[in-house]
């Protein structure tokens, strides 16, 4: 991944690894961290692939278990010392190297106002849908049917901002679990 500088990272595929809260995860810590201490770092999603032991690393995972694994870990080292390989192997992580921590995580609430004015306020947020009508997105606002979008079927994490979704809808379930870092 690397940063632009317009105060984001470029996205990094993410592969045939199922390690999409991984790099929904990282990227609500490096806009975190921007906004409390004005420094843009691309973070090592591998790190949380290998050294995670809450989540199943490319068979996938939950944000809400990678914040607790980044906090017992000590924090993440950047993408530069940990690259991404894109399947698990042994973790490598060297507390020396932390290049960001968190203080702790927050799950938001589920109605879509407060979300919006938590994001405008917070920045960038990890949250997490049904992807499988995402296959189909194009550009502009998606609003797929519910057919094929059952938000009680989540199955992708995302940095929320990535795709646009019909209002009040509830599409794809995007508003089921929201969550962020906290770094104070």
């Amino acid at each position: 991944m690397t940063c632009l500088p317009t105060d984001v990272c470029v996205c990094a595929p993410q592969g045939m690894c199922g390690s999409c809260w991984a790099f929904s995860v990282t990227g609500n810590i490096e806009g975190q961290w921007f906004l409390k201490n004005g420094t843009l770092l691309s973070l090592s999603e591998q790190e949380l692939v290998d050294c995670d032991g809450l989540d199943q690393a490319c068979r996938g995972g939950l944000p809400s278990n990678a914040y607790e694994a980044i906090e017992k870990l000590g924090g993440l080292e950047t993408e530069t010392d940990y690259s991404y390989t894109g399947k698990k192997q042994r973790c490598d992580f060297t507390n020396r190297k932390v290049a960001a921590y968190i203080n702790s995580s927050v799950e938001l609430p589920k109605d879509e106002k407060e979300i919006a004015a938590w994001l405008a306020e917070n920045g960038p947020i990890s949250v997490a849908l049904n992807a499988f009508a995402m296959q189909f997105y194009k550009k502009g606002v998606s609003h797929p049917w519910k057919i094929f979008c059952n938000p009680w079927m989540i199955d992708h994490a995302v940095l929320l901002g990535y795709y646009y979704l019909h209002r009040g809808s509830n599409a794809c379930g995007i508003n089921k679990m929201g969550s962020s870092a906290v770094v104070n």
